[in-house]
């Protein structure tokens, strides 16, 4: 039997489209309120004019702390409590080999992958999840448990969110659980580099013989969030269709 998500809110960052959405619209759907956030407020708000009277849109830049913090009081006032935070925006400018990057990626890639997942876990601890309890899920990439020769700094950032996941899991606990998923091949934006050219070989070197869609980490996500996972928290759960199992991983990779 599913759980029921009614009455319990859900908030949702780089949600405008692909996991962000697909998670958004499966806590929906479920019965739950969530607050879908984007870079802009009109992407945000027409994310959440899909899914119905439940959801709100909000337009906050996941390294600003103000957007941040603004967000979650908003969050407060309109449906009255967090017990769920997924930290799903990510980003990735750099291509290429490590040596070669510059500050200006590096610092750009850490920011958006791994202080906006610190920045809006703390804040939502001390907002409400200090006090009345909760559940976090990070997003973060099946790139963190391999190596790339085009993708390392991506990767150093999920596996850095990775060990994050776990170090919170240990100080939030025992009232807040903390967990990530992490993704193979997946059909979003992000990884379009990734899939949209050569589709048919990505499935090919893929066990379960396709990519992954939005939906197929959107449910992990729930269940990680839901009740019925009451006692996991510290995990990193690969959503890859089998990926990691060949070393096709290793490239191409990084939903």
């Amino acid at each position: 039997m599913q759980d029921s998500f009614e009455g319990r809110t859900a908030v949702v960052t780089g949600a405008s489209r692909g996991i962000g959405l697909a998670v958004a619209r499966e806590w929906h759907d479920r019965g739950g309120n969530v607050v879908l956030t984007a870079r802009t407020a009109e992407a945000a708000e027409a994310a959440a004019a899909t899914l119905g009277e439940r959801a709100l849109g909000f337009g906050a830049h996941v390294t600003r702390e103000d957007r941040a913090q603004a967000c979650l009081e908003a969050t407060l006032e309109h449906f009255g409590r967090i017990d769920v935070l997924v930290n799903n925006a990510g980003t990735n400018p750099a291509f290429g080999p490590v040596v070669e990057q510059d500050h200006g990626r590096f610092a750009k890639l850490m920011d958006v992958n791994l202080w906006g997942p610190l920045l809006w876990t703390s804040l939502a601890w001390r907002l409400w999840m200090r006090d009345n309890g909760g559940a976090i899920v990070n997003v973060a990439s099946l790139g963190g448990m391999a190596v790339s020769p085009d993708l390392g700094l991506y990767h150093v950032s999920k596996a850095a969110l990775i060990h994050l996941t776990r170090q919170l899991a240990l100080e939030l606990a025992p009232g807040v659980r903390v967990n990530a998923v992490a993704p193979g091949v997946v059909r979003t934006r992000l990884a379009e580099a990734l899939w949209k050219e050569n589709e048919a070989d990505v499935n090919a070197v893929t066990p379960l013989g396709r990519i992954g869609e939005p939906v197929d980490v959107a449910e992990l996500v729930v269940f990680l969030a839901s009740r019925s996972a009451s006692w996991i928290t510290g995990e990193t759960v690969l959503v890859d269709g089998g990926q990691l199992l060949t070393g096709s991983a290793v490239d191409p990779v990084g939903a």
